[in-house]
């Protein structure tokens, strides 16, 4: 074992998004970290030649250039309202450059290990020289959430027969090897609806099956992207005030405003509660339905060779599935002492505030759940909050509280299957100190209400307050033609006076 000398006192495992935020927070609070990277290059997921790299050439994303990004750069001019892969791996490459990230980061370096040591934290990682190790006195752990691909257990999947063979969402990579296929899609997430999306435009027959018929948001409503609409800062505070029963009547009426029921366009019918159901995402699923171009069936049953059984008794010759199922949290390195600390399990762990535990000082976990909605804006307030905590300890509750509140939270809220970034961008910003406060920017005040939760937004206030986010705070809102005007409608002083209402 080769020790490892003159290395910051703090480690960050990951150069994804998650890493290079938290890098780049660290540096504006004057502390030094180092970066582990197993790829040879940055970008996590969207880095296309990344060893666990979900996405495919020509891939979107499902959130708008406005939403996927940091408050500090936006994406450059004639960007489409949906980057491409490459396009999002250029930008996460401009804003490491524009940051001096990476000369931080160590590419090429797995780890292997993570241990208490000395007060501290041991690493231990390898690369192509070997095994090396070092102690560290904080450790940030960001190797994002998709990582470990999850397929099912079926009765008979491992004699499936059919000549494409089966595989996961993870690895596809664009619809090719699919040309006048029969295709089954095994799964309701945003990446299985996509994907069969379109596959129905190459495929010969595109079938998609899922345990529950989730609500399906398009990508665009009126020409608007459905995250500037759906994940708003009324609707976070709503979600905390009133009872989950009138949040989700609520929801649901919205959903099937902009969207229609899932049924009415020819597939499943969902759980009438809108959170029972959940609610996925794509813009040409529900057509490629109801147009007839894609079939949709309840869970598989079990498969006979090339034959998969439905549990409603139809059946269906395929030549290949594609299980868009979703993934398992996955922390192979960290030490078993750790992981049962963590109540670490394959659906999430045990942290207060989605990052500390009270009995781990000194570790911290970003971007390891599960969201709804954009990832960077959240990210990035992540990360500001836990370099404030590092350069001003005193803000990070004391272990105790945070005790408290994991104890208190309920179950079923310990491992929710996915966060409405929405919720989970305000708690961050109020732990921060940079949640606006609406009286605060009176001018602002139907944009922070009803408009998107931009990156520009959270820098209206607080610590690293920026001149121009007001003006930029606006131009995010008024994007599209969205919040053009600073009058509220009567609708949505009816939602103002109902959250100030005692």
């Amino acid at each position: 074992m080769t020790a490892t000398h003159e290395l910051p006192a703090i480690a960050i495992i990951g150069a994804g998004p998650s890493g290079l935020a938290m890098v780049r927070w660290l540096n504006a609070k004057g502390l030094k970290a180092v970066v582990f990277e197993a790829a040879d290059g940055l970008g996590g997921q969207w880095n296309p030649a990344g060893a666990h790299t979900a996405t495919w050439p020509g891939m979107r994303t499902n959130t708008s250039r406005v939403m996927t990004a940091f408050s500090d750069m936006d994406h450059p001019e004639g960007t489409p309202v949906y980057p491409t892969r490459e396009q999002m791996h250029a930008y996460l490459q401009a804003y490491a450059d524009r940051f001096d990230l990476a000369g931080a980061i160590r590419f090429g370096c797995r780890v292997e290990g993570l241990a208490r040591k000395e007060g501290g934290w041991r690493l231990d990682w390898r690369t192509e020289q070997g095994s090396q190790s070092a102690r560290f006195e904080r450790v940030i752990v960001a190797t994002g959430r998709q990582i470990k691909a999850e397929v099912p257990q079926i009765l008979g999947l491992d004699g499936f027969s059919g000549r494409l063979g089966t595989r996961h969402t993870s690895a596809y990579d664009g619809p090719a090897d699919w040309q006048d296929a029969s295709v089954l899609v095994a799964g309701c997430s945003i990446s299985a609806l996509e994907i069969a999306a379109e596959l129905a435009h190459h495929a010969d027959r595109v079938t998609v099956a899922y345990r529950r018929q989730r609500y399906v948001l398009p990508k665009q409503i009126v020409g608007v992207p459905t995250d500037h609409v759906m994940f708003t800062r009324v609707a976070a505070l709503m979600a905390e005030k009133f009872p989950p029963e009138a949040v989700a009547e609520g929801l649901k009426a919205q959903v099937l405003k902009v969207a229609g029921n899932p049924a009415d366009w020819g597939a499943q019918v969902p759980h009438d509660n809108v959170f029972a159901a959940g609610i996925t995402q794509s813009q040409g699923f529900l057509p490629a339905v109801s147009e007839g171009r894609i079939a949709t069936r309840p869970w598989i049953e079990r498969i006979e060779g090339d034959t998969v059984r439905f549990a409603d008794g139809s059946a269906e010759r395929v030549d290949g599935l594609l299980f868009g199922t979703g993934y398992t949290l996955s922390l192979p390195f960290l030490a078993p002492e750790i992981a049962e600390t963590l109540q670490l399990d394959p659906v999430g762990m045990d942290l207060f505030a989605q990052t500390f535990h009270p009995d781990l000082p000194g570790l911290a976990f970003v971007g390891l759940y599960e969201l709804l909605g954009p990832y960077l804006p959240v990210l990035e307030l992540q990360a500001r909050w836990v370099a404030e905590t590092l350069a001003r300890p005193e803000l990070l509750p004391a272990g105790e509280q945070m005790a408290q509140a994991i104890a208190a939270t309920p179950p079923e809220f310990k491992r929710p299957p996915a966060v409405p970034m929405n919720a989970l961008a305000v708690i961050f910003a109020r732990l921060l100190g940079a949640e606006p406060a609406f009286g605060d920017w009176p001018r602002l005040e139907r944009a922070l209400a009803v408009g998107p939760l931009s990156p520009a937004s959270f820098r209206l206030s607080g610590p690293d307050a920026q001149d121009d986010a007001p003006a930029r705070t606006a131009a995010a809102a008024a994007a599209f033609g969205h919040i053009v005007s600073d009058a509220l409608t009567p609708e949505e002083q009816g939602m103002l006076g109902a959250l100030a209402a005692e």
